[in-house]
């Protein structure tokens, strides 16, 4: 029975110690939303000129894809597209500013790694799943990365194609000879300016310097540099429990936006849907708003703000966008691709 006791004594501890270690999250968390409340507007890391995922326009407003997953958090949170800040920051700068609380949340074409995921960040659900890949001038007749053996290659540093470079060499024995830029600008110009054989990056951040940056864009092309997609995702801090929360299923608005066939022109009919699915979803069935502590419009809101995903990607950089990317794996699951919605209940 001394045993039992204690046993029992042992359990009750842990179970006070659990409640304290989650009322203590929880409080930080709330915390955190609190602060972002009473700043009035989200804070969210971006590049430093990425078109087609963030970037400021001509009249200094920012767009991308990138730019609408975080205004989707501040429609949530404040009903209000226009409640987001952005901080341009290098590949090097990104990961302190978010932990060091500089920025609220980082939605900055950043690839998810474990190590990363192990050093202090939770990353949300993927809003583009991409692979690295070379940007060369096509008279050099290059089209695979065997062919590259010496070839100089500007990077950015502080991302993930560093050890992509890397592994390359190894692997095929090609004694690539990495050229590191602090910035996107500087390495983009470095590599047009003729400093490298190449630019590796994102393929999709290499088909708008192309389509962008050059007078002639079939003067070059884009050569794989590995058979793997990587995820790109937003990222917040350990801890922010709630904040989280509203961060992922604001991105998973979009998607199921999209699969529901809930678009920004229709949504106001769709409120009048006879589908229960589309009912929770908008919010005609109350429910989930207050399970995030939100409004029960908060979804009806970011459709009604930004679109769905879809939308969203052929305004920045698909067929609707001078960039013209294909979905690929970027399409809905029930069309082939690797995006897929929760469940709204």
């Amino acid at each position: 029975m001394k045993f039992l006791n204690s046993a029992r004594n042992w359990a009750a501890c842990a179970a006070a110690v659990g409640s304290l270690t989650a009322m203590a999250t929880a409080a930080h968390a709330q915390q955190t939303v609190e602060q972002i409340k009473q700043r009035g507007y989200v804070i969210c890391g971006a590049s430093q000129g990425n078109v087609g995922f963030s970037a400021p326009d001509e009249s200094g407003a920012w767009k991308g894809l990138d730019v609408d997953t975080c205004r989707a958090i501040a429609v949530a949170i404040f009903g209000d597209k226009e409640k987001a800040r952005f901080v341009p920051l290098s590949g090097s700068q990104r990961l302190t500013a978010l932990q060091t609380g500089e920025i609220d949340v980082l939605p900055r074409t950043t690839t998810w790694t474990l190590r990363r995921d192990a050093n202090g960040l939770n990353f949300s659900f993927p809003n583009y799943y991409e692979y690295d890949a070379f940007l060369l001038p096509k008279k050099l007749g290059v089209t695979e990365t065997k062919q590259m053996k010496g070839a100089s290659v500007c990077l950015q540093t502080g991302s993930t194609t560093e050890v992509t470079v890397a592994d390359l060499s190894r692997e095929f024995k090609l004694d690539l000879k990495p050229i590191l830029f602090d910035n996107v600008p500087a390495t983009r110009q470095a590599f047009f300016g003729g400093r490298c054989d190449a630019l590796i990056s994102d393929a999709s951040a290499l088909a708008t310097a192309r389509a962008t940056q050059t007078k002639n864009p079939d003067d070059y092309v884009i050569v794989p540099a590995s058979g793997h997609y990587e995820a790109l995702a937003p990222s917040v801090r350990h801890g922010d429990d709630r904040f989280y929360d509203i961060v992922k299923w604001s991105f998973q608005v979009l998607i199921a936006a999209e699969d529901l066939g809930v678009t920004q022109a229709n949504v106001d009919e769709q409120l009048k849907s006879n589908d229960p699915r589309v009912q929770r979803f908008l919010g005609v069935e109350p429910g989930n708003g207050q399970a995030l502590g939100l409004d029960e419009k908060w979804a009806y809101n970011i459709v009604k703000q930004l679109g769905n995903y879809g939308e969203i990607f052929d305004k920045h950089i698909g067929q609707k966008s001078p960039i013209k990317l294909d979905r690929g794996p970027n399409k809905l699951h029930k069309d082939g691709g690797l995006m897929f919605p929760l469940v709204f209940n």
